[in-house]
């Protein structure tokens, strides 16, 4: 039923094609903290691990950050691991260090071949954009173009631009979170996301925040979204729903759906 397209990792589908994949966030402000909340995700087998950065007390310390890295991807083994900066502007936390900055320690964090994929917000410098698609490209890491909007849903041309904007502008994948008011809202963003896996020759990930939102993260995937986040240990955005009771859901609707 689903027409988008795998997220591939060296030629390979992630998790073997799963669809959709299932990523947990790593919110820990320190080390010690993310191995803390490692040993609760890993036995849950999530198939993507995504580390939001911007919570990190030591973001302004390169190798601190790169030491991290490589220790979370060493505890994941061959689960892949996406590093995320996400922008005050996106709804991130706080960070001591300027975009110039964040662009060198990306740069250093792809050098270091401890991630396995990379998000920015499409909203940033297109010099920028374009420079870490760059190193992206250099180090064989997978970039992840991303809109998120906290406030409300755009109508479904903005959304579908999105989308387009981001395959125009080199992203491997596009992302696009959205808050909801609504129901209305909901099938807007699973509308828009229907029609973009039609078009877009790139694998998609979509979702709506907020309560109402929790739909499209459980049935998201039916409408083309490629992955989903679930709660592991700690939430890193509004209407993440728990790991266990989301696999309980598409386990139930795709059998029902005679998905394989």
């Amino acid at each position: 039923m689903h027409t988008s397209r795998p997220i591939e990792l060296h030629g390979q589908p992630i998790a073997g094609g799963k669809f959709p994949l299932v990523c947990t966030p790593l919110v820990g402000r320190t080390l010690d903290q993310l191995m803390t909340e490692l040993a609760t995700v890993l036995p849950k087998q999530p198939d993507v691990l995504e580390w939001r950065v911007d919570f990190f007390e030591a973001i302004g310390n390169t190798p601190a950050v790169i030491t991290a890295a490589q220790a979370i991807k060493q505890a994941a083994g061959n689960i892949p691991l996406l590093f995320t900066r996400r922008s005050t502007v996106e709804g991130g936390e706080k960070i001591v260090i300027n975009e110039a900055q964040v662009i060198a320690m990306y740069t250093a964090v792809c050098e270091s071949k401890s991630i396995d994929l990379i998000d920015y917000e499409m909203a940033n410098d297109s010099t920028n954009i374009a420079q870490v698609c760059a190193v992206a490209k250099a180090n064989d890491v997978k970039l992840v173009l991303s809109y998120h909007n906290f406030s409300s849903t755009p109508n479904l041309e903005t959304l579908a631009t999105k989308f387009l904007t981001a395959e125009q502008l080199g992203a491997d994948v596009a992302k696009v979170a959205v808050m909801s008011r609504d129901p209305d809202d909901v099938v807007t963003l699973l509308t828009a996301t229907r029609e973009a896996s039609k078009k877009r020759r790139i694998p998609l990930i979509s979702m709506s925040m907020g309560p109402h939102g929790a739909l499209t993260r459980l049935f998201g995937w039916a409408f083309g979204s490629s992955l989903t986040f679930a709660v592991g240990a700690a939430s890193s955005a509004p209407g993440q729903v728990p790991i266990e009771d989301l696999n309980t859901v598409l386990a139930i609707v795709q059998k029902s759906m005679g998905d394989k």
